[in-house]
C-alpha cells in the first residue's frame, strides 16, 4: 500500500465523528476505505478510474459518496473542523499549477472548435488596405 493513500489511525480519529451516521437500506461500505480513495482520486488528478477497485471499493461507489457529501455540505464540515485543530489557521488556500483535462476536453458538442486566425496569410494584406504592389505594378502611360 506504498504507493496508495490511506489515513492514519490519528488522522481516522478526528474524522470519524464528523461523519453522518443517518444511513437507510443496504449497509454502508465502510467509510475510511471510501474516503481513502477520494482523497487518491483528487491527488491524482480527479480521475475515479484510476482507484484501484481491490484497495478503494468500485470507483462509483467513491464518486456517488463524494457527490452527494458535497451536496448536503459534509464536505465543508470536515475541512473545517480539520482545518482548525492543533494550531492551524481556519482557512488554507491551495494552488496548482497543473490540471488535468481528458483529451477530449479542447472543445464542446462536436469536438474541438479551431481559432481562425485573423493574421494575413503570406504576404498578403488586408482588403480594406490597398496594396503597395499593386500601386507598383500599374503604370500611367498607357
Amino acid at each position: 500500500m506504498a504507493d496508495f493513500f490511506w489515513f492514519s489511525d490519528a488522522q481516522w480519529a478526528r474524522i470519524e465523528p464528523l461523519l453522518p451516521t443517518d444511513s437507510r437500506g443496504r449497509d454502508r461500505v465502510d467509510d475510511r476505505r471510501v474516503l481513502s480513495g477520494i482523497v487518491h482520486a483528487l491527488k491524482n488528478g480527479g480521475r475515479w478510474a484510476d482507484c484501484p477497485r481491490e484497495v478503494y471499493g468500485p470507483k462509483k461507489t467513491l464518486y456517488n459518496r463524494f457527490v452527494r457529501w458535497a451536496e448536503r455540505g459534509i464536505w465543508d464540515g470536515i475541512f473545517s473542523a480539520l482545518a482548525g485543530a492543533e494550531d492551524t489557521p481556519d482557512r488554507l488556500f491551495i494552488d496548482s499549477t497543473c490540471i488535468k483535462v481528458h483529451r477530449c476536453a479542447g472543445g464542446g458538442k462536436g469536438g474541438p472548435w479551431f481559432m481562425v486566425s485573423t493574421a494575413p496569410k503570406g504576404g498578403a494584406t488586408a482588403n480594406s488596405t490597398p496594396s503597395a504592389m499593386a500601386k507598383a505594378g500599374r503604370s500611367s502611360c498607357c
